[in-house]
């Protein structure tokens, strides 16, 4: 990656960043520290993954991706480059997600951005994305995705996602244990900053269209602050937004600034596409997310008639710890339609349904997305939900069939 970079003359180099992992939340954190920087007059480079529609969602200025012919031209560029380090003595072709992310920091550097916020594909410390020049670093949350589970999980998967800390950088940690955040401290930040006890999250409850939230930091506390996002998870996420960009330009924010957090909008993140019936598409991808989604359904929205889940996951995924995630909460499902998204690691729809029906629990197969979304809406009444779910994959597809059916 380094290579790759120093080939196109270290672009990343020439801005700040702010620098996100975590398991679940990076990119709604991504954006709304990007709708702060984007109040405060800055011109804000994202870049995020995976992406839910089109690969040019995965990096954008000032909140619009990148135009084709321009991500044209980048990756036409990087095709040149990457055959030369290949044909270098040990070169080594450098990967999709390596291309991907140096075009973004590329473009962002030719559109002179202010900021970069940047979201981590995988953990952290061998992330493509860890060369960029991280002066605030936010790891949002340890959960169990991508691992075996066995003792020591936690402290493991810290050490991976604390490699992304800079020596000198602020890190921004949310809940955790404290030996989590001990493993935080050895990378030597400049500062920590830590829910909980450098700031808090003193109110978080529903309100239309969003949350309200009440934050406590070292520079100021913040009441009752709107938030377009659904889900209690979502609060917590605001407050490590708030945190984290107050730590960027070290002071406390305007009032009118936080306004910013009213207008952010995040495909597939709980997002509300049609009412009568309530249909919810979100891209949660391991039990952590699915459980937030359920919670966020019985906690923000009053369904009087049924409440059928649309799922389709990848292969690597324990479907039986999916599905408890969803019934933990006491969220309601009536039915599950099972589905599997176009991907070579897609679950297979059959074996889906195999562990939905385990759990006492009814479902039926659908072909493809598309069809289980028509499936799930044919049956339900304007008084049921609706929620599609399981893979961001999924989610992406139930975007462009609710589209193209002009809702």
């Amino acid at each position: 990656m380094r290579q790759l970079l120093e080939a196109l003359g270290d672009p990343q180099a020439d801005y700040p960043a702010v620098h996100i992992t975590g398991t679940n939340g990076k990119g709604s954190v991504a954006a709304l520290i990007a709708a702060l920087a984007g109040a405060w007059g800055m011109t804000v480079g994202t870049y995020t993954s995976p992406h839910v529609e089109r690969i040019n969602e995965r990096m954008a200025v000032g909140g619009e991706p990148i135009g084709d012919s321009e991500l044209a031209e980048l990756l036409g560029h990087l095709r040149l480059v990457e055959n030369h380090l290949a044909a270098e003595p040990a070169g080594a072709a450098p990967s999709w997600f390596e291309l991907v992310t140096s075009a973004a920091l590329r473009w962002f550097a030719d559109v002179a951005v202010d900021l970069a916020v940047v979201e981590v594909g995988k953990l952290g410390r061998y992330d493509a994305t860890n060369v960029v020049n991280s002066e605030v670093v936010v790891i949002t949350n340890i959960g169990r995705d991508h691992t075996d589970g066995r003792p020591g999980w936690e402290r493991e998967v810290m050490g991976e996602k604390a490699g992304i800390i800079n020596p000198g950088a602020t890190a921004v940690l949310g809940p955790m244990a404290p030996e989590l955040v001990a493993i935080a401290a050895q990378e030597n930040p400049g500062e920590l900053l830590a829910a909980g006890q450098q700031f808090e999250l003193l109110e978080n409850e529903p309100a239309v269209g969003g949350r309200l939230v009440s934050v406590r930091t070292s520079h100021s506390r913040y009441e009752q602050v709107y938030v377009s996002l659904f889900g209690a998870h979502q609060g917590q996420n605001s407050a490590l937004a708030i945190a984290g960009f107050e730590a960027l330009v070290g002071q406390a924010l305007d009032e009118p600034l936080l306004d910013a957090l009213g207008d952010v909008r995040v495909p597939a993140r709980f997002e509300v596409v049609a009412r009568q019936p309530l249909v919810v598409i979100d891209g949660a991808h391991n039990p952590d997310g699915l459980a937030a989604a359920a919670d966020t359904l019985a906690d923000q929205f009053t369904v009087l008639g049924a409440v059928t889940w649309v799922v389709g996951m990848m292969s690597d995924k324990d479907p039986d710890a999916m599905l408890a995630a969803i019934g933990a909460s006491g969220s309601r499902c009536d039915l599950v339609v099972c589905c599997a998204p176009d991907w070579p690691r897609a679950l297979p729809a059959a074996g889906l349904a195999a562990a939905v029906r385990n759990r006492g629990i009814e479902a039926e197969v659908a072909g493809t997305v598309s069809e289980a979304v028509d499936r799930a809406l044919a049956l339900s009444t304007e008084e049921d939900a609706v929620v599609v779910t399981g893979s961001l994959y999924t989610a992406g597809a139930a975007r462009l069939h609710m589209a193209s059916q002009g809702q």
